[in-house]
């Protein structure tokens, strides 16, 4: 039986602690390194080239897509499951369209993550009914502008245009016209079904 040399990048040390106890049982998995922030996982993928990668999104320094990002330039064949907590449209386009095979949450069983480091070692992807689901919900597609995305952010917290302009620095009127690009874009109403899209999505999480 072929060994699958796996490579763990999660920020939680007890989540982290559970993965290797649940992976390391398995005659077929070797846990050749533990990551807990984005830049060192990226670091330790470059010195142990795992054969797969499981990798959370919600990392500190570097963010769990920039991994994938990096990684799949450096490597383009790289083979990574995404383990997270996060269940939104947007975050499961996002790591399948940067590259990732897989896409399970946290709650998934044990049984269920070695089944996904299995097919994506065979180079499979492995996206179960939840994700396919999510992923087919994600129409009509929404591509916001780095500066969208932040008027978003600060919609949901509950910003006002005012506040918004003193804390990206630019002008009321300014913030006045992202907001409108932002609805839009959206299909909202107001900022208050903007920040349930924005939230259900994954557009923004919330820290």
């Amino acid at each position: 039986m072929k060994q699958i040399r796996v490579l763990l990048i999660e920020d939680h040390f007890l989540a982290r602690m559970a993965l290797h106890s649940v992976l390391a049982g398995h005659a077929q998995i070797e846990i050749v390194g533990e990551a807990s922030d984005g830049e060192s996982g990226i670091v330790m993928f470059r010195s142990l080239r795992p054969d797969v990668v499981v990798l959370d999104l919600r990392l500190p320094r570097v963010s769990g897509f920039e991994v994938i990002i990096q990684i799949r330039k450096e490597f383009p064949t790289a083979r990574i499951v995404i383990l997270s907590n996060y269940q939104g449209s947007e975050d499961i386009y996002r790591a399948v369209r940067n590259g990732a095979m897989a896409y399970l949450t946290k709650d998934a069983s044990g049984e269920e993550l070695l089944n996904a480091i299995q097919n994506v070692d065979r180079g499979l992807r492995y996206l179960p009914h939840h994700a396919l689901d999510r992923l087919a919900e994600r129409t009509p597609a929404i591509e916001l502008t780095p500066r969208e995305t932040e008027v978003l952010a600060c919609i949901t917290r509950g910003l006002s245009n005012r506040e918004i302009g003193e804390e990206l620095h630019i002008a009321e009127k300014t913030v006045r016209i992202h907001v409108s690009s932002v609805l839009d874009k959206m299909g909202a109403r107001d900022r208050t079904q903007a920040t349930i899209y924005a939230f259900q999505r994954g557009l923004v999480h919330l820290e």
